[in-house]
């Protein structure tokens, strides 16, 4: 027996798939035999005259379907060792036909009048199981609107990617007039010859708290403005104890109070893909990355830790407060805000803004126009408080990437669990995904997947479960060429976090892209601030981007199906299976090296010669998956990274160090100048396993005297 075809077809309705099968398609030739999932093609009896059973194959094909994934998948096998007569005209015929009947869809999600009808009623026709388990989780009602409301919000930029809304607009060189207000829908307008109020502006309470947090002890006036009440988020994060370290380092936690946001620290996280269909060179053991986010913080906790170390700090924390607007000015910028408990307008003026609203920043879209942003991971899942029956899972472990299936409705299904305090478990769902206006990628189509097929990926009763919260967004991916590919900054203006969309483009999100690079975002943002270095061009060194990580962004490219396109189903499995294999085989340190974006050039190149001299079709599926734009971006990419690799070999061994000597001398002086040599010297460290304070000695010693709060 062998199988000679293997097909996604991307419905949840397996049923009406059968009935195709069995009542539409004609096969042209043979006797077509129905079968409960499908139908037997044969062409001539094998029995004997006597009644006795042939010791020859017959001469027949098996076509069957199944359901997993909320897909239906197709195979087909010919019993015979040879040819079954005209083969290869049926499956094109059968392939073809199952293309056209059922194509690759792309559901929106209803216009809503919540005036009418609560998120639950209005929902209920479109995404049953979404509303049946939202309904049973602490501020549910709350929480699906916050995950339509940023599903929406993602579609709009998606969409309106050449004309994004404006919402950043420079009066620099213009005489600010004083605008009288005229209508109370208006904001009050702020005096034109006031001082700045803040020194620094936070838009986005999650990511910002930590930074603000930082930069309130170093100083600064320093508001934090949040859309959700705050300390409230739809994310968990998880992290190393190497990592942690820099959090330490700039004195914003003591070790105890470290330990004290710790949910849970696990043994071991897996890492594992469905290899049932690869071919046997591409299955792979599973990877162990023990030190990999096996922290489980307490998120929570942790951000109204950050939000009383701000307060303490002399900083304020304006929470239900939407962002509408910026204004830049010579001298300050105005952000005007909504309250969104009373609907009323207001102004604030500050120094410098930081974004840290993430893929809902209309900024980020404004700022970076066709190309805010060229992937994204849609991503959901929940909190589970307790409910799996005993060993289902033990809470040593962690699941860091793992799949059960094959591509399903276009997608590349990815799996997340981590343990979290007693009995919690966090569990994410998520693929990685090409943006695309037809298809956005959508939230709720992903919460409908996640509550039907969660217990083929860990047994369990779903009804069972208790709740605790769900936990969604939109990760972002940029494709970056080049250090300064992307725009992170505007005079005045600065974007961190996912908002910026830096990081690595495999396992972490913009928390840990912040963690990492904490240090060298403080030091750089403290000293523009120190010397007053506000503009554009200043502000634009200031950027958590890595030429190690840039260059991997083609390993997440070859995890999206391409919209609208048809590959064989196991091929993103295999591509996995191919690498993780290798770094299975690899000593651990360079598993971890390389997923924390810690690998250097020569780890690189021995790892992809490696996975191209073990499936020398690879290079070929990137291509298709890719397509040649990509690639010869990607080609740009790796020559910007082996030129950056020499220039680190040359001078990372002494420039930091002479960095440091001549810096109490320099900075005074040529400010402008420090900030340049300071963020190379950043670039030179960052993202080789080396400490990132190199410098931040010389910014100690250093500081000016800030501006007194008004």
């Amino acid at each position: 027996m062998q199988e000679i075809l293997y097909l996604e077809i991307p419905t949840p309705e397996t049923t009406a798939v059968c009935n195709w099968l069995h009542t539409d398609f004609e096969p042209g030739i043979g006797e077509k035999v129905l079968t409960p999932q499908g139908f037997r093609l044969r062409v001539s009896d094998t029995t004997t005259s006597t009644g006795a059973i042939s010791e020859k194959l017959p001469v027949e094909l098996s076509v069957f379907i199944w359901s997993v994934q909320r897909t239906t998948y197709l195979k087909a096998f010919r019993w015979a060792e040879k040819a079954f007569p005209k083969e290869q005209q049926i499956l094109k015929k059968l392939t073809t036909g199952l293309r056209s009947r059922f194509p690759h869809e792309y559901p929106e999600p209803p216009t809503l009048d919540l005036s009418r009808q609560s998120i639950f009623e209005a929902l209920a026709p479109y995404y049953p199981l979404t509303v049946k388990y939202f309904q049973k989780m602490p501020n549910g009602e709350y929480d699906l609107k916050r995950a339509y409301w940023w599903e929406q919000r993602w579609r709009e930029g998606v969409r309106n990617p050449q004309q994004p809304r404006q919402v950043v607009f420079s009066h620099v060189g213009a005489v600010e007039e004083d605008k009288t207000v005229t209508s109370p829908s208006l904001p009050p307008s702020l005096p034109p010859s006031s001082s700045p109020q803040y020194d620094l502006i936070y838009i986005g309470g999650a990511l910002g708290v930590i930074h603000a947090a930082v930069m309130a002890k170093l100083g600064y006036r320093v508001l934090l403005l949040e859309r959700l009440p705050f300390g409230r988020m739809n994310r968990e994060w998880n992290i190393s104890r190497d990592e942690i370290q820099s959090l330490l380092n700039l004195g914003l936690v003591t070790t105890a109070e470290v330990e004290s946001i710790i949910a849970r620290e696990y043994k071991d996280g897996f890492n594992k893909f469905f290899d049932a269909n690869n071919p046997s060179h591409l299955k792979a053991p599973v990877l162990h990355t023990p030190t990999v986010l096996n922290v489980a913080l307490d998120s929570e906790k942790w951000l109204q830790m950050c939000g009383q170390k701000l307060q303490a700090a002399g900083g304020e924390i304006w929470d239900q407060t939407e962002f509408i607007r910026a204004d830049v000015y010579d001298a300050r910028i105005i952000v005007t805000v909504k309250d969104l408990t009373s609907q009323i307008q207001k102004q604030v003026s500050g120094r410098l803004v930081v974004d840290a609203m993430g893929t809902a920043s209309p900024i980020a879209w404004q700022l970076n126009g066709g190309r805010a942003f060229d992937s994204v991971c849609p991503t959901v899942g929940a909190v589970v408080e307790r409910g799996f029956e005993p060993g289902v899972w033990d809470s040593q472990y962690g699941d860091v990437l793992y799949s059960h299936g094959d591509i399903s409705r276009g997608r590349q299904l990815i799996w997340e669990l981590f343990p979290g305090a007693d009995e919690e478990l966090t569990i994410y769902l998520f693929h990685y995904h090409q943006v695309n206006p037809k298809n956005p990628g959508s939230l709720l189509e992903m919460y409908e997947d996640f509550f039907t097929i969660l217990p083929e990926y860990r047994r369990c009763d779903m009804d069972k479960l208790v709740w605790k919260k769900p936990t969604f967004g939109y990760i972002p991916g940029h494709f970056s060429v080049g250090s300064r590919d992307r725009t992170v900054a505007f005079d005045r203006l600065i974007a961190i976090g996912d908002a910026a969309s830096l990081q690595s483009p495999l396992v972490f999100t913009g928390f840990g892209s912040l963690v990492r690079n904490l240090e060298r975002l403080t030091t750089l943002l403290d000293t523009v601030l120190k010397h007053d270095l506000l503009s554009f061009r200043h502000l634009n060194q200031i950027r958590a981007f890595q030429n190690n990580i840039a260059v991997t962004w083609m390993f997440s490219k070859g995890m999206m199906v391409p919209t609208g396109k048809f590959i064989p189903p196991q091929r993103i499995n295999s591509m996995l299976n191919n690498f993780f294999g290798l770094l299975a085989d690899e000593p651990l340190e360079v598993a971890d090296n390389f997923i924390k974006d810690r690998f250097d050039w020569l780890t690189f190149n021995r790892l992809a010669i490696k996975a191209a001299l073990n499936n020398p079709a690879l290079l070929l599926w990137i291509w298709e998956l890719a397509g040649a734009k990509d690639l010869l971006r990607w080609t740009g990419n790796y020559f910007d990274f082996s030129r950056h690799a020499l220039v680190r070999t040359l001078l990372s061994g002494w420039f930091p160090r002479f960095l440091r000597q001549i810096g109490l001398w320099l900075e005074p002086r040529y400010p402008a100048l420090w900030l340049r040599l300071l963020a190379i010297s950043y670039a030179l460290t960052t993202g080789i396993a080396r400490p990132q304070n190199s410098v931040a000695q010389v910014t100690s010693k250093t500081r000016l005297q800030k501006p007194k709060a008004i």
